[in-house]
Parts: structure tokens; sequence; C-alpha cells
């Protein structure tokens, strides 16, 4: 059991992981724009931030559901190896 918790972070982590370091990055970038420009619009964040997310995921969509697609057909594949019957 614990193999399958620490397939599914990394999994996770590997799908996404370049979404949240993509948000992060843009979110970090728009905030150093506000405190140059003194700019205090709280919303002015959001649009910079899912206009990214959303590049990362048509660039990146294929790869992520590639990964997700392997780690459910290992998790299935091997499922009987973890029921106690």
């Amino acid at each position: 059991m614990l193999y399958l918790a620490k397939e599914a972070l990394g999994t996770a982590l590997l799908v996404g992981g370049p979404i949240l370091g993509i948000g992060l990055l843009v979110g970090l970038v728009v905030s150093v724009f506000q405190a140059m420009t003194q700019i205090q619009e709280q919303t002015l964040a959001f649009i910079p931030k899912i206009l990214a997310i959303v590049v990362v995921m048509l660039l990146l969509g294929p790869w992520m559901l590639n990964v997700l697609t392997a780690y459910t057909t290992n998790l299935l594949s091997q499922l009987g190896t973890f029921a106690r019957f």
C-alpha cells in the first residue's frame, strides 16, 4: 500500500508541478510589477496567471495525459497484487 501512495504522490507532483510552477512564477512577476508601479489592484494577477496556466496546459496536456494514463494502466495491472483475497 505504501507503494501506491508513493506512486500517486509522485505522479501528482510530476503532473501538477509545471502548472503550479508557472502560476508561481507569473504571480511573482506580476507582484514585482505591481510593487514597482505602485498599482494596488488585487485582481490584476488573475488574468496573467490564468492565461499562463492555459498555455502550459495546452502545451503539456498530451504529456500529462500520457503520464496519467501510464500510471492508471500500471495501477490497474498491479491491482491483483494489492488485493488480499
